[in-house]
């Protein structure tokens, strides 16, 4: 009976779906779940919501909560992290409002950008803290995040820890089932490798087997869909990357439109009309969140009303199962890139395949990606290797080295605007967010 714990459970729909993951299994239907997090209130709600999943599924689990991490990771087989520090306000809105003032746009500012940067460096500590936690109170753990900036958080704890740590997204398989809808092919029916970092991962091949036994490259289906002018409006910027390229990048338009240089620009309204890219999306998405969440936390504690339990995407669940009953299966995870991908720095955070089993998580080698594809990407982990080493070292120097060397502010920012910029964010942040810096 593992005992799996959910740092940040105040998450309360995304801590049911992996709950509800997690206990439909009957070989894990009697865990232990434990629940932390730092808002009582939204961990009652998560408590309740724990109790009628297990019931929906008649799962004997048990259920606890509290609001004493170390308690919470005391004596764990897993450890799932799904937090966000600072939260939409004050941190995220900061992310926002702040470069907005200097003309720079965002849409999500969560793995990338000066958002991304500003995220790191409230996180990393945090994870830091629960690492050296965890080295003491269950070495053995092993540790699925679904924290971001996903690369950067994962990086730093592998530098800085001995616990063992994969990073999980569901960009992977949830852009793969999209191109499905688009080009008309069951996404059982599709076999796909993909590789690069997490949000910058590129399908390198995406196929199906034929009836005689033949393969077929679904890649002219894709191009299809731009030929026949069927690109939905609200992924216009992918299918435009992919024409130039050639092969399907993993994150989503909104995301990866922030990652490079081509899309956002302040003096080209024109481009954000032609891309359909919804700036300030993030900020949308949270407000709404947020007004209708006492109506949903209603919902959801209410004992009479029955919670409908239904299995995600989310590679969790599977990789606890694997690792509990040695059934193997094939996710993809965000780990450290040691042999992996030869032309990315062998010390990145990589997103590969991993086959997973009884003997834990092993990543797939993959050789070298095309190398247009390893050159984008390296313009990503340039920015994610100087806000590691910021946020482990402590030298502010390497934030403002960040920022100039993101493709996003660097296409327009000068450099006393860039460094403006990042004072103005540590400054904002104050001692309470970012007090290696304050």
């Amino acid at each position: 009976m593992p005992k799996i714990t959910l740092v940040g459970a105040g998450s309360t729909v995304f801590a049911k779906n992996l709950m509800g993951d997690i206990l439909s299994f009957p070989e894990l239907a009697d865990s232990t779940i434990t629940l932390f997090d730092i808002d009582k209130d939204r961990l009652h709600t998560s408590e309740v919501v724990a109790h009628k999943v297990a019931e929906a599924l008649n799962a004997p689990a048990k259920i606890e909560s509290t609001l004493e991490r170390r308690r919470a990771l005391d004596g764990a087989d897993y450890v799932i992290t799904m937090f966000q520090i600072g939260g939409y306000k004050p941190c995220t809105v900061t992310d926002f409002e702040i470069p907005r003032k200097y003309g720079l746009r965002q849409t999500i500012a969560d793995t990338l950008g000066i958002g991304g940067i500003m995220r790191a460096l409230r996180t990393i500590p945090v994870f830091l803290e629960m690492s050296a936690e965890m080295e003491e109170l269950c070495p053995d753990v092993f540790h699925l995040n679904y924290v971001n900036p996903m690369a950067m958080n994962c990086w730093a704890i592998n530098r800085a820890s001995r616990i063992r740590t994969v990073g999980l997204c569901h960009s992977v398989q949830g852009t793969a089932g999209q191109i499905a809808h688009d080009i008309g092919v069951p996404i059982e029916e599709i076999n796909y490798i993909s590789a690069g970092i997490n949000h910058m991962a590129f399908y390198l091949r995406f196929e199906r087997r034929q009836p005689d036994g033949s393969i077929e490259d679904l890649y002219p289906r894709i191009r299809q869909v731009i030929t026949e002018d069927r690109v939905p409006d609200w992924n216009r910027v992918r299918y435009a990357v992919f024409e130039r390229l050639g092969y399907f990048v993993t994150e989503s338009s909104e995301h990866f439109s922030e990652y490079v240089p081509w899309f956002i620009k302040r003096d080209r309204p024109d481009l954000i009309s032609k891309y359909n890219i919804p700036l300030d999306e993030y900020i949308a998405r949270c407000e709404a969140q947020i007004a209708g969440w006492e109506g949903l936390r209603e919902a959801l504690e209410d004992r009479g009303e029955p919670l409908a339990v239904e299995r995600s995407h989310e590679y969790g669940s599977l990789i606890i199962h694997s690792m509990e009953t040695g059934i193997p299966r094939v996710v993809y995870g965000n780990v450290t890139n040691n042999g992996l991908i030869d032309n990315l720095p062998q010390d990145c955070c990589v997103e590969v395949p991993c086959l997973v089993d009884k003997n834990g998580l092993q990543p797939t080698r993959v050789g070298k990606l095309p190398p247009h594809l390893a050159a984008l990407i390296q313009t990503n982990v340039n920015v994610q290797s100087l806000t590691v080493e910021a946020a482990l070292t402590g030298n502010r120097e390497h934030i403002y080295h960040a920022a100039m060397l993101d493709p996003h502010t660097a296409a327009e920012l000068d450099l006393e605007q860039i460094w403006a910029l990042v004072d103005d964010l540590i400054a904002a942040h104050g001692s309470e967010w970012l007090p290696a810096f304050n």
